[in-house]
């Protein structure tokens, strides 16, 4: 039965008529045109398909609503010669056969009353209340007249704004699209190839996010059939000639039929064809296809539990293919798919694939959110919390996609950043450390996580943890990674208006040279992301905002100028360096030993050395007895009154798993920052750690090792004395 609609007027009601099949309808319009002898009982078959899913409903609203649609799209007709009001029906029948409820179904009728009519939406806010007014509203597009160019782009973002608030508004536009896309043929070449390329970046991806798989593989074919005829044509050669070699799947259901019901498992098992794009797909990946390649099984049981019995005995009484299992009953899909996938060989070796679901998953994984039905409804009879609606429908990427698309004012920006966002079509889960989900797209970084967490607070972030380890803000995450971003203390600035740390490279994992500033030390400004950020943000929060600081701070740009350095403190030709006061020369320059790294109240002796400039090394260095068999002569030194200090730090310690987060943590609470840190690959499982370390008061040097040294697995901790050996 062709989805079209009848003539005006016919609302009969004939019962015992058979259910549509939507699949069938889309199989019907891609390989051809039914006959048009007599358009079908339209209005009928949306009462029948209606009340299958809704033996209660309440059909007089869909006849008042028909009523009027029929009435204002009298006289008008679609490019095909059709009355337009076969559009509207159609596009209902649709709704209905998914099992879309009845104010879904009222405002489907009446969806182009108010952009091609004299509707008004205030007379259908008088005629059937708030809801479907939305609805309406909703899906109704902008007039070119007042966007121009800008109207396509704008008409979705208000649809997108509309679906925030109540999903059944893509629900409407999804189903519109379906049946435009199966009458297309009437348009010309081109304009029927920018319909399909909309169709294929925006209406499909939103599609299978929603999870309304029997409008997304439809629409995948019908675009198929558009932008790539040839392979299209291929395809449908493939499908019509049908592989014969090995077993047919018939055979295999009929196998599995008798071991389930040996088992004594109540089970349906139908076998389930690949949709055009599906073939073409396991085509190109397969190469030559056999009879078992051209569909699946799916069993449908009544119970969760059911479901991994049926698993059980397949696993049991074929052999299972481990590579294909996947869980997504335990661990769903975030478009709300529940599903045990997996795959047998028979005795020949023909591989089957083999979906297993409950029939309420399976409603929802063909419906998705149509299945849900009305988010308004109250649950257990009892009205939401504080007047707010409990909806099930406002998945996390929506929620994400309503947030960036605020601060993409430009439509182009809007446009096609929508575009590059729904073509990421996998979505992870990671933890925040101090509870709670973030939901991102595949692939995502920290840099991702910290704009989806913070918002702009995340301009200052200088670094993360994963897992408990540091990381760069580059790293890209995986699905059940526990993330804590490390964010500067006080406010972001630009570089040339406040020192401090940040970028990409300012935080290491284990085998890092260099990590950046700890949670806990005290920071200066941060100077804000830098543009690499933006090669690592796959998010469209995270580069719009990234992309809009770097445009208000140009200076950020730019490579600052090395400030001078304060002189030190100079006494009667003495020169003091690092807290040290040394008697040398007006011009030459000093330093503290690297190999000793001196601090107070250390006693020190210092050295000329080549170039005029004094090095200082404590008096146990074994530098200093190796200066003195030089004959060099040592230089009198003496500590200023500064407190703050630098010192390096060897750590020995067997190799475990957050040994690197724990040893920067107790630096970090003993109020010591990090200028940098080195970690040297494991030698039979022990781990060498070099710190260099800024203290802020140099009594406090023997606290800080003694609770490095408390870290589990740590066993010594001390001052360099001399280099290490390589």
């Amino acid at each position: 039965m062709s989805a079209e609609a009848t003539s005006p007027g016919a609302r009969s009601r004939r019962r015992g008529r058979t259910s549509i099949d939507l699949r069938r309808l889309g199989r019907a319009a891609l390989l051809g045109p039914a006959s048009r002898d007599r358009l079908p009982d339209a209005i009928g078959h949306v009462a029948d398909a209606h009340r299958a899913h809704h033996p209660d409903a309440d059909l007089l609203v869909l006849g008042k609503a028909y009523v009027l649609a029929e009435m204002s799209h009298r006289g008008q007709f679609r490019k095909s010669g059709e009355p337009y009001i076969t559009h509207p029906l159609a596009v209902t029948l649709i709704l209905a056969e998914l099992g879309a409820e009845t104010t879904t179904l009222t405002a489907s009728l009446l969806h182009d009353t108010v952009e091609d009519t004299d509707v008004t939406l205030d007379q259908v806010r008088a005629e059937f209340g708030d809801e479907v007014c939305y609805l309406v509203d909703g899906v109704t597009k902008l007039e070119k007249v007042d966007y121009g160019a800008a109207a396509e782009p704008e008409t979705f973002r208000k649809m997108l704004v509309a679906t925030g608030n109540d999903v059944r508004v893509m629900s409407i536009k999804l189903a519109d699209r379906l049946h435009n896309m199966r009458t297309l043929g009437v348009m010309r070449p081109e304009k029927q190839a920018r319909i399909a390329k909309v169709t294929h970046d925006v209406l499909i991806p939103l599609a299978e996010r929603l999870g309304v798989q029997a409008l997304k593989t439809e629409l995948e074919d019908l675009v198929f059939a558009i932008l790539q005829p040839e392979e299209y044509e291929r395809t449908r050669a493939v499908i019509a000639d049908r592989a014969t070699t090995g077993p047919s799947l018939d055979t295999i259901a009929v196998d599995v039929r008798r071991t389930l019901r040996e088992a004594d498992i109540s089970a349906e098992v139908v076998i389930r064809p690949r949709h055009f794009v599906s073939v073409h797909r396991a085509r190109l990946k397969r190469g030559e296809m056999r009879g078992t390649d051209f569909g699946r099984l799916l069993v449908l049981v009544g119970e969760d539990a059911d479901c991994y019995a049926v698993l059980g005995e397949l696993h049991t009484c074929f052999t299972p293919v481990i590579s294909e299992f996947k869980d997504f009953i335990a661990a769903p899909k975030y478009n709300l798919y529940q599903s045990l996938h997996t795959a047998v060989a028979g005795l020949d070796g023909a591989v089957v694939e083999v979906l297993i679901r409950t029939h309420q998953m399976h409603r929802v994984a063909e419906a998705g959110v149509v299945a849900l039905g009305n988010p308004y409804t109250p649950v257990d009879g009892a009205e939401p919390a504080d007047g707010e609606r409990a909806d099930p429908t406002r998945p996390g990427w929506l929620s994400r996609l309503l947030a960036w698309q605020e601060s993409a004012t430009d439509p182009d920006t809007f446009w096609t950043t929508l575009r590059a966002d729904l073509a990421q079509d996998r979505e992870i889960s990671v933890f925040p450390a101090d509870g709670g989900m973030l939901g991102l797209p595949a692939g995502a970084t920290c840099v991702d996580a910290a704009y989806a967490q913070y918002g702009d607070g995340a301009h200052g972030c200088i670094g993360a943890r994963v897992n408990g380890r540091l990381a760069t803000l580059s790293t890209v995450l995986v699905d059940g990674d526990t993330v804590q971003l490390l964010l500067a203390q006080g406010p972001v600035q630009a570089p040339g208006d406040a020192g401090g740390a940040g970028g990409l490279g300012d935080a290491g994992g284990p085998g890092a040279e260099r990590t950046g500033p700890v949670a806990g030390q005290a920071q200066e400004a941060a100077p804000g992301p830098s543009p690499e950020w933006l090669d690592h943000a796959r998010t469209p929060a995270a580069r719009i905002a990234i992309a809009g600081w770097l445009a208000a701070n140009p200076e950020s740009l730019k490579v600052p100028e090395s400030e001078p350095r304060a002189p030190g403190a100079v006494t009667a030709g003495r020169r003091g360096v690092a807290n040290v006061v040394v008697d040398v020369p007006e011009d030459a320059t000093v330093r503290l030993a690297g190999c000793c790294t001196p601090v107070p109240p250390d006693d020190v002796t210092g050295f000329l050395v080549r170039g005029g400039a004094v090095t200082v090394h404590r008096a146990e260095c074994s530098a200093v007895g190796r200066m003195a068999a030089l004959g060099r002569s040592p230089v009198a030194v003496s500590w200023g009154d500064e407190a703050e200090c630098r010192v390096t730090l060897y750590a020995e310690s067997f190799g475990r798993p957050r040994l690197l987060a724990d040893l920067t943590e107790a630096i970090a609470t003993a109020g010591a920052a990090i200028v940098s840190a080195n970690v040297e690959p494991p030698s039979e499982q022990r781990v060498r750690h070099t710190y260099t370390l800024q203290l802020p008061d140099a009594a406090g040097l023997a606290g800080l090792m003694r609770a490095m040294r408390d870290v589990p697995g740590v066993f010594d901790v001390r001052r360099a004395q001399h280099e290490p050996a390589s």
